[in-house]
């Protein structure tokens, strides 16, 4: 009895099997297998949304992950307004990376400060309407204070994380940092125009991610994180990962409240452009590069013209400097 009970059972556990595997088999029939890689696609287009939110809620007293990631093994300032970070390449997933034009602005940390700010520019998402004032907006850390040794006198800007030229974001606390001017014009500014220009150009698009960086419970970011890589050409026209200071020249201030002071040491002059080089001009748009610039290989010779000078005179004449190549 026992030896028919033993024998019963292995049946029954058999025949579960094949019914198992019946189930599975028919599980994997071509049909569905289309269906299933049509769900993964789906899925992989939707991944950089919901990473990019997902670090906002990394959130701890100070920087989420990714900030201290950012914050390591950055030297201390010492004259640039910006340095490389890990060898210049940007730090883009490949699940990250879209043709697809989208702005993602995270929440604000528990002390109101802005996190990760990240896009893939497109033409289409560019701003079409007249920028309005941004006055409303107070970001941690900001102070209206004027000192004769900056340019413009005001120390502070409300620098945009995503910069109003690429998505038309403007007013939106999430977007809005303490900045310097140094830090905005001479840190930020190139690489903002670099990105525009080549998507005005080219109709392509350009991941781009910034990410400021704070230290403890400071309210102002000791600066801000800048990556950018050119999708449709793998990286080949736009590929960059650098650290703006958020300092100014001959200022000391106290990231922990924003306060500042008159410090000891003197400003960094600026480039003239007294000095002479050979530019390529663009004839129809006014616009000067160097002449390794990839914009210059796009152009038509009919628009094509040679200038060796300063760069200055150009700049009087009308022209204005390229924004990828940043003669």
């Amino acid at each position: 009895m026992r030896k028919m009970n033993k024998l019963k059972s292995g049946v029954n556990y058999i025949a579960a099997l094949l019914v198992l595997s019946i189930i599975l088999f028919s599980g994997c029939s071509n049909n569905n297998a289309t269906v299933s890689t049509d769900r993964v696609a789906g899925i992989t287009e939707r991944v950089s949304f919901q990473e990019t939110t997902e670090l906002a809620d990394q959130e701890t007293t100070g920087n989420n992950k990714h900030l201290k990631k950012s914050n390591s093994g950055i030297p201390k300032y010492s004259g640039e307004p910006y340095v490389a970070v890990n060898n210049n390449v940007p730090e883009f997933k490949i699940n990250e990376i879209t043709d697809k034009s989208f702005e993602n602005y995270s929440t604000l940390d528990s002390l109101g400060r802005c996190q990760v700010a990240t896009a893939s520019v497109g033409k289409d998402i560019m701003p079409k309407e007249k920028r309005e004032s941004i006055s409303s907006v107070k970001p941690t850390g900001w102070h209206f204070v004027k000192y004769d040794n900056v340019e413009g006198k005001i120390l502070y800007n409300r620098c945009h994380l995503i910069g109003y030229q690429l998505t038309g974001e403007n007013v939106n606390e999430k977007n809005l940092i303490t900045g310097t001017r140094y830090m905005n014009v001479d840190g930020m500014l190139p690489f903002e125009n670099m990105v525009t220009d080549y998507v005005k150009e080219t109709g392509n698009h350009v991941m781009y991610r910034v990410t400021p960086v704070f230290e403890g419970n400071d309210l102002v970011a000791r600066g801000v994180k800048m990556e950018g890589y050119s999708v449709e050409d793998k990286g080949k026209s736009i590929s960059f990962n650098v650290f703006c200071y958020n300092v100014q020249p001959g200022i000391t201030i106290d990231y922990s409240t924003g306060d500042s002071r008159l410090s000891d040491e003197k400003s960094t002059t600026t480039n003239t452009g007294n000095s002479k080089t050979e530019y390529i001009l663009n004839l129809n748009s006014h616009k000067f590069h160097l002449p390794e610039c990839s914009g210059v290989k796009r152009m038509s010779e009919s628009n094509k013209g040679k200038y060796t000078g300063n760069r200055q005179d150009l700049i009087d004449q009308g022209y204005e400097p390229c924004g990828m190549c940043n003669p």
